[in-house]
């Protein structure tokens, strides 16, 4: 996505219609048929995050083990900032998101975020493999926390990666979601992966 990379490599100001337009191989006639301001086109992108969170909840029905549903999400949330071009961007919306409407979609993926979480919460409750001494709303809330304060800081701090990183992200999560829950010992774990462990808008990168 040319707009995501000239955002990332420039910051929002440095970011003219013209180099968004030949990283895109496009005339600016085109990219104004489609977006009237830069801030359209961070919307835009904002919207694709948020679109691709809320068709997750689809791809993961059927699943039986919530635990390892609720490990999966954060740990692909990570996955995605491990783009080269996300730091930038969170940096270059950071710069605009007093902006209504960019504090409006940023409030929205946040929604879509924590929609994903909390029916997988309240069925690890229901299945005695999450924590039930707090509401499911409240520890959606605090996954979408870390998974959001995992993205700043990875986009914030050169020396904090997603390589270095992910395994404590998740097991960070999983200490945090089974404290106190009565699961087994291999419960939670992955699909496909063994007992060991390695989180909206940096989905949008895809």
């Amino acid at each position: 996505m040319a707009g995501l990379t000239v955002l990332a490599e420039r910051g929002y100001e440095g970011a003219t219609t013209a180099a968004i337009c030949r990283e895109a191989g496009i005339g600016s006639g085109t990219f104004f048929h489609y977006f009237a301001t830069k801030t359209e086109l961070v919307l835009a992108i904002l919207e694709l995050g948020t679109a691709e969170t809320v068709e997750k909840a689809a791809a993961l029905e059927g699943r039986a083990d919530p635990l390892a549903v609720l490990l999966e999400l954060l740990g692909s949330w990570a996955d995605d900032a491990a783009d080269p071009r996300i730091p930038g961007f969170v940096r270059a919306v950071a710069g605009v998101m007093h902006l209504p409407a960019v504090a409006d979609a940023l409030a929205a993926d946040d929604r879509a975020q924590r929609d994903l979480l909390l029916p997988w919460v309240e069925r690890g409750q229901a299945a005695g493999a999450v924590r039930t001494d707090l509401p499911p709303a409240r520890i959606a809330s605090w996954l979408a926390l870390l998974s959001g304060g995992f993205l700043e800081r990875v986009a914030t701090d050169p020396d904090f990666t997603v390589d270095g990183e992910r395994d404590l992200l998740l097991a960070t999560a999983r200490t945090f979601l089974t404290d106190g829950a009565s699961e087994g010992p291999r419960r939670g774990q992955p699909d496909g992966e063994g007992p060991s462990v390695h989180g909206s808008f940096a989905g949008s990168a895809r």
